[in-house]
C-alpha cells in the first residue's frame, strides 16, 4: 500500500473538481509523465490505465447533483460503482449517507479512493472485489458515474442495475452522453457543463448528464 499511495501522491496534486468546489481530491495534471505512458509501459509498473486520477465529466454532474438534492442519499446506504477517485462516494457521504460502499477493482484506485477520503474527513468502505450482479441488500442506492465508455462493460452492467431498479433500488447514472449510454429506458433528471481533461478524453468541457431508470414496459 505504501507504494501505491506515492504512486498516488507523487503524480497528482489536491485540487477541487469545477462542478465540487466542497472537495479536494488527488487529480492528475497534464504535466506528469505517468499519464503518458502507454498500456505497455503501465504493465511494467505493475498497474493498469490511472482512471482514478481524474474527474471524469459524468462524476463530477452526479456529485453535483447529489449535493444539490442531498434527500436522496441522506440516510440510506449507497454503492458506488466502479468508484475510481472516489468522488461520487465523497459526494454521498458529504451529503449525509448513512453508509458508503467505493468499489473498484483496481487497488490503485482504492488507495486514492482512502487517501481522499481521509483529506476530505469522510470515510468509506472501499471494496476491490467485483460487484457486478450483486443484489446485496445492503446498499439501498447505487451510483455511476462514466462506466458506459465500453460495450463490453455496458452489456454486463445495465442488466444488473435493470435488476436492481426492479428490487426498489434508487439507481443514478452519471455521464456526458456517452456512445454506449443507451437512451431507451433512462430518464434524465439533471444536466451539468463539466470540465473534464483533454488528457484522456476529445474534449475540455462536456455538458454531462444524471440519469435514472424508469420502467419501460
Amino acid at each position: 500500500m505504501r507504494s501505491y499511495s506515492s504512486l498516488v501522491v507523487d503524480n497528482t496534486r489536491a485540487v477541487s473538481p469545477r462542478l465540487l468546489p466542497e472537495m479536494k481530491l488527488y487529480l492528475a495534471q497534464d504535466d506528469v509523465p505517468l499519464y503518458r505512458m502507454g498500456e505497455d509501459e503501465l504493465d511494467a509498473l505493475g498497474i493498469g490505465t490511472p482512471y482514478w486520477a481524474f474527474a471524469w465529466a459524468g462524476g463530477q454532474a452526479l456529485g453535483r447533483y447529489l449535493l444539490d438534492n442531498p434527500s436522496v442519499v441522506r440516510g440510506r446506504k449507497v454503492l458506488d460503482f466502479g468508484a475510481g477517485s472516489g468522488m461520487v462516494a465523497i459526494a454521498a457521504a458529504l451529503a449525509g449517507a448513512f453508509d458508503v460502499i467505493a468499489a473498484d477493482i483496481d487497488p490503485v484506485a482504492a488507495e486514492a479512493m482512502r487517501l481522499n477520503a481521509e483529506m476530505n474527513d469522510v470515510h468509506l468502505d472501499i471494496l476491490t472485489e467485483d460487484v457486478i450482479g450483486s443484489t446485496d441488500p445492503n446498499f439501498e442506492v447505487v451510483l455511476i458515474g462514466d462506466v458506459f465508455y465500453d460495450k463490453g462493460l455496458a452489456d454486463l452492467v445495465l442488466p444488473w442495475l435493470r435488476e436492481l431498479e426492479v428490487l426498489g433500488r434508487t439507481v443514478l447514472i452519471g455521464d456526458p452522453g456517452r456512445f454506449y449510454l443507451p437512451s431507451m429506458g433512462m430518464e434524465r433528471v439533471a444536466r451539468y457543463a463539466s470540465e473534464t481533461t483533454g488528457l484522456m478524453e476529445d474534449t475540455d468541457l462536456r455538458n454531462a448528464g444524471v440519469w435514472r431508470l424508469r420502467d419501460v414496459a
